[in-house]
């Protein structure tokens, strides 16, 4: 019986000491966590009317997320009466066991960090990067993540977009189109220049400067070949490309001139 009283006084002992404790720590962690949220609202909000580039606004905003939660789980450990030294020591040594062990991770902050500071793109941009196509929809502490033309989420690891070779097709305002056009053998090659020509000439979405270039490329195994290279303003490319390229089909068949099909000349010798 004298046993069981014991008991009964450590427990009423630990649930004094530790009960309220524990008690004050969930509702700080409650009411910290609302208010890391409400913070995150604001910060948004506020960058969004100093009109801040949504890469940079999205970065700082995850990396003020983090910082909180990492503060506010610190405060409670103190609250809880974890000696603070002991366990900043304890989180060192795990930081460093987990950025061994995270190095791949760390990289892919820092390409963050690179990409944030030196802006080879930024949302909205398309990009070509790591075997990937695609427009910039976000980029994030560790990712970037690519909407495909059709339609899928590219989620690519920054530190290979910070330190890898990337093309971005919405840096310039203008874009050259090249094109390519073959002709037979016995069609008039002035005729079918002139023709070119006039249909660059008529499509208001080509730039007089620079001004196209049209010429004779090469003599082909099977045809004559002209390259056609206009400039267009980068939202008109693809639009200029699919268009022009059914306008000299037509305008070559009702001015009669051959678009030839690979063809080879064979010749026989009798052997007697």
């Amino acid at each position: 019986m004298e046993n069981l009283n014991d008991y009964s006084y450590a427990a009423w002992g630990l649930i004094q000491t530790w009960g309220l404790k524990l008690v004050y720590a969930v509702v700080i962690l409650i009411i910290g966590l609302w208010i890391i949220k409400r913070i995150d609202k604001l910060v948004r909000k506020t960058l969004g009317k100093r009109e801040i580039e949504p890469s940079l606004s999205s970065f700082l905003i995850s990396l003020l997320d983090i910082t909180l939660k990492i503060l506010l789980v610190i405060t409670i450990a103190s609250m809880l009466g974890i000696q603070m030294t002991s366990f900043i020591a304890i989180l060192g040594a795990a930081g460093l066991a987990v950025g061994m062990a995270l190095s791949g991770t760390l990289q892919n902050f820092a390409g963050s960090v690179i990409i944030l500071i030196f802006k080879p793109f930024k949302v909205g941009d398309f990009i070509e990067a790591q075997g990937h196509m695609g427009t910039v929809k976000e980029i994030q502490i560790f990712n970037t993540i690519l909407n495909t033309p059709d339609n899928k989420q590219v989620i690519i690891p920054n530190g290979g977009l910070a330190t890898g070779s990337m093309t971005n097709y919405s840096a310039m305002p203008t874009r050259r189109v090249d094109m390519k056009f073959g002709i037979g053998y016995s069609d008039d090659i002035d005729k079918a220049r002139d023709i070119l020509k006039r249909l660059l000439e008529e499509d208001e979405r080509v730039l007089k400067d620079p001004a196209p270039f049209v010429a004779v490329q090469e003599l082909g195994d099977s045809s004559v070949n002209f390259v056609v290279r206009p400039w267009v303003e980068a939202a008109n490319y693809w639009g200029l490309f699919f268009d022009y390229t059914e306008k000299v089909k037509k305008s070559f068949d009702a001015e009669g001139i051959s678009i030839p099909f690979p063809q080879r000349d064979v010749h026989l010798f009798n052997e007697k």
